[in-house]
């Protein structure tokens, strides 16, 4: 069992590009969610996400390039850069068949779909880009990392719904220490606030109907009635503990346990008791070696819709047992909003940012006390812990995908 740290971060989120810039963000409770701006939602009744604002690819590729890749993997691209520049490596001095790619996403090019089909529909589908496949696949924004970075070893996409980021961490995770690698590019990148996306999430009553920004994503609240779509991208660079202190990296986190587990109950519902959410948060804290009480903060799924909230409180209890009433909480999709198959990556780096600067981020724009949802969810406002060697991060999917990481402060 080898030592796995994180060495580099990357983000793009609604409230920040930038690992920076979006931990300010959330500490101070930024709201990244507003009116629609990409499509014209007159004929929509849900008008509000968490879009990315003044994102410009060409810092990281050339313009035509961009052309020929889809919003999600420009985001993932982005973020890669940014976590590979931090972790300060340099290929030339490395084996890159030890250094592979895991990077999720829960639905692709969703938006590049929607583009060429409507083209094919006027002009012939023969007549659709040439690049329409393989920008939208779903694994192009882990392929184009790895062609990024020089990363020649395992290269893959777990796709697990709103758990994929989550899964594609902890999958990074047991490579290293289980010796496959030594480092690893992983996370999630999301984009599909699209009419079709927006649409499909509408029909089936997934996401908030409310058209006020402030009170749409409201995790743990009596009035909550969904979630609401965000997009971005989180990666981390993570590595085995030796190969980092060997070559002198800054360590900014250290990854200690992953769980997984399947509700195996509904296609989109989860199990009401949250038997199967706490079965992944026991197996992680179990695989890390820790107990419940030393962790000091839990980022929550915390989607806004009335069956998750109730059920992840549920699962929170029956995990960490009496504790559970001490234990601190939020959901930074309170700010955000769901990236979706990205939610789970930039939680996690909320979550070590969490741990570095001993700091809960928010659950902004709680008004209303839900008895169901009785734990203390540090409603509105950030605060200092004094509790901040261990963090958790969950995420709970369609298909009943459950996965907790557990993440270690590095002294």
């Amino acid at each position: 069992m080898r030592r796995v740290v994180i060495t580099g971060m990357g983000a793009v989120s609604p409230i920040g590009i930038g690992v920076e810039n979006m931990w300010e963000g959330a500490r101070s409770g930024r709201l990244g969610i507003s009116m629609i701006e990409s499509f014209d939602t007159s004929n929509f009744k849900v008008k509000v996400a968490g879009e990315v604002k003044n994102f410009d690819p060409t810092e990281v590729m050339d313009k035509m390039e961009a052309r020929r890749t889809a919003r999600f993997t420009q985001f993932g691209l982005y973020a890669a850069v940014e976590a590979f520049k931090q972790s300060g490596l340099f290929m030339e001095k490395e084996d890159p068949i030890r250094f592979g790619v895991n990077v999720a996403s829960g639905i692709g090019g969703l938006p590049t779909i929607e583009r060429e089909h409507s083209k094919g529909e006027k002009n012939g589908f023969d007549r659709v880009s040439p690049l329409f496949v393989p920008s939208s696949i779903t694994n192009m924004a882990a392929g184009l990392i790895a062609i990024r970075l020089g990363f020649k070893g395992s290269c893959t996409c777990v796709v697990t719904a709103c758990a994929s980021g989550t899964d594609a961490i902890g999958g990074a995770f047991r490579q290293i220490r289980d010796g496959y690698a030594d480092v690893m590019a992983c996370g999630g990148a999301e984009s599909c606030i699209s009419p079709l996306g927006i649409g499909g999430f509408t029909s089936m009553r997934a996401l908030s109907d409310s058209n006020d920004p402030v009170r749409a994503s409201i995790p743990f609240d009596r009035e909550r009635t969904g979630f609401v779509m965000g997009e971005g991208a989180g990666i981390l660079i993570l590595e085995e503990y030796e190969h980092a202190v060997n070559r002198g990296a800054e360590i900014l986190g250290e990854i200690k346990g992953y769980g997984a587990s399947c509700d195996a109950h509904h296609m989109t519902a989860p199990l009401e008791d949250g038997s199967g959410a706490a079965n992944a948060m026991m197996l992680a804290m179990k695989d890390a070696g820790i107990n419940p009480s030393q962790v000091g903060y839990v980022n929550a799924h915390g989607t806004g819709t009335p069956l998750n909230d109730r059920g992840e409180t549920k699962a929170l209890k029956l995990a960490f047992g009496d504790y559970s009433k001490d234990l601190i909480i939020s959901s930074t999709k309170s700010m955000t909003g769901h990236l979706l198959g990205a939610g789970g990556a930039v939680e996690s780096i909320l979550t070590v940012k969490a741990l570095e600067n001993c700091f809960v981020p928010p659950t902004i724009g709680y008004k209303i006390f839900d008895e169901d949802c009785d734990l203390d969810i540090c409603p509105n406002v950030g605060k200092s812990i004094a509790k901040c060697e261990y963090a958790m991060s969950n995420s709970l999917g369609f298909g009943g995908h459950n996965s907790s990481l557990i993440f270690a402060k590095i002294n």
